[in-house]
């Protein structure tokens, strides 16, 4: 697949203009594949004694946000897929605050939530490429909207690099 280059207001909802306007301009796929090199170095700061800290009651612990991360990568990797495929069924939104407490990311050893964030990753970047040229443009339909395969890829990159910005600007105050 070439570049997969930054998308266009129409390829996506509002909402998430947010994540795509923290990625810089470039190859969206080669920054994935780099970006959770700056990720794991943060984490392996805060370590496993931090991972279990709040920020402020009832908010997600370190262990929780890495986890939602991968939730939210895997499905928008899933989604990337179907539209790439050409599958024209809508599919659902999802609940992030309904899968943070099902997922029990706070019994687990952090370095075993990082492995898996990486695992994701890499399976995300290898989906990407494999993609024909033309997948870039085509859409489909999640969560009632429609979004094109590369506003995805740039979602999935800023959805990462927001969360990498909380965890600095409000766990490790």
């Amino acid at each position: 697949m070439p570049t997969l280059t930054r998308p266009n207001d129409d390829e996506y909802l509002s909402y998430y203009g947010k994540y795509i306007s923290l990625v810089p301009d470039g190859d969206v796929v080669a920054m994935l594949a780099q970006q959770l090199d700056d990720t794991e170095s943060l984490l392996a700061s805060i370590g496993e004694e931090g991972s279990m800290h709040r920020y402020a009651e009832g908010k997600w612990s370190v262990k929780e946000v890495v986890s939602h991360v991968s939730d939210t990568e895997r499905i928008f990797a899933y989604r990337a897929l179907r539209f790439a495929r050409a599958d024209a069924t809508p599919l659902p939104g999802y609940d992030e605050n309904a899968y943070a407490p099902m997922a029990g990311a706070d019994a687990r050893p952090l370095d075993a939530l990082v492995a898996e964030l990486r695992a994701v990753r890499r399976a995300t970047v290898a989906t990407l490429q494999g993609f024909p040229p033309e997948a870039a443009q085509r859409r489909g339909s999640a969560n009632g909207a429609q979004m094109s395969v590369r506003a995805l890829a740039w979602t999935i990159a800023g959805h990462e690099l927001h969360h990498r910005n909380v965890l600095r600007e409000r766990y490790l105050k």
